[in-house]
């Protein structure tokens, strides 16, 4: 297959070009596309560490695939410094590694607090989503094989935001991610991550506890769990905005 490589600031001086087509074999991931650009760019390799990766606009791990005719983009750091917020949906798996990559992306040499949590997909069923009551009848007593996310790409992402606004107005924490899993999610993988950074720990805590639960009342991203010979979606009315006063109350 065939892909294009984008290259920027310090990148495109070392390399002397702003693009580069590459030819890898099918089935190559974001690293054999790396491995490959240093061998034709040996300047390149020092700055492996720092570089962040983007195919076809959307960041992306070195473990996601590629197809022919994909865009490739090396992401050099940034003028900014660290991120002040990182929201994501992600088609390709990642592992608890992931929380240490956004704590390192957020971290700067202010805060003395970092707060993660992993979501993980679990065998036993969830609560039927409304008209869905009969089919979850009819699993009953089975274990869940897979879950499998959908989202609404750009109004998830559009509540992700809001969501990381709200963290900064009541914590005031502004260096927050969500990343969320889309697709089919076998059982034991994560399908959520979330990491808070802080200079105190009591804000980092808070906000990562909103971030997680937020996420789940209103960000337009359904679930379905998979079993042998069907599904069944699984969820509740979304809510549309943050919980009110009595809400919180009655938690």
């Amino acid at each position: 297959m065939r892909i294009r490589v984008r290259l920027f600031a310090i990148q495109r001086e070392l390399a002397g070009t702003r693009e580069v087509v590459l030819e890898l074999a099918d089935g190559a991931d974001v690293a054999a596309a790396w491995t490959a650009l240093v061998q034709l760019h040996p300047a390149l390799a020092p700055g492996r560490d720092s570089v962040r990766y983007a195919r076809n606009g959307v960041y992306a791990d070195p473990t996601t695939p590629l197809a022919d005719g994909d865009e490739l983009a090396m992401i050099p750091p940034v003028s900014g410094g660290a991120d002040e917020r990182i929201l994501e949906l992600r088609g390709a798996p990642f592992g608890a590694r992931i929380l240490a990559e956004l704590s390192d992306r957020l971290a700067t040499a202010e805060d003395g607090a970092t707060v993660g949590f992993l979501g993980m997909t679990r065998a036993t069923p969830g609560t039927p989503a409304p008209g869905q009551e009969a089919e979850a009848a009819r699993h009953a007593g089975r274990t869940v094989e897979s879950l499998e996310y959908e989202a609404h790409d750009t109004m998830a992402l559009a509540v992700l935001g809001e969501i990381a606004d709200e963290i900064s107005t009541r914590f005031g924490v502004t260096r927050v991610a969500i990343v969320h899993r889309t697709g089919e999610v076998p059982l034991g993988e994560a399908s959520i991550a979330v990491v808070a950074v802080a200079p105190h720990r009591g804000a980092a805590f808070d906000a990562a506890r909103y971030a997680i639960d937020e996420t789940k009342a209103r960000a337009p991203i359904w679930k379905a769990e998979r079993f042998r010979d069907g599904h069944v979606w699984i969820g509740h009315q979304a809510r549309m905005g943050p919980m009110t006063a009595d809400e919180e109350a009655g938690r």
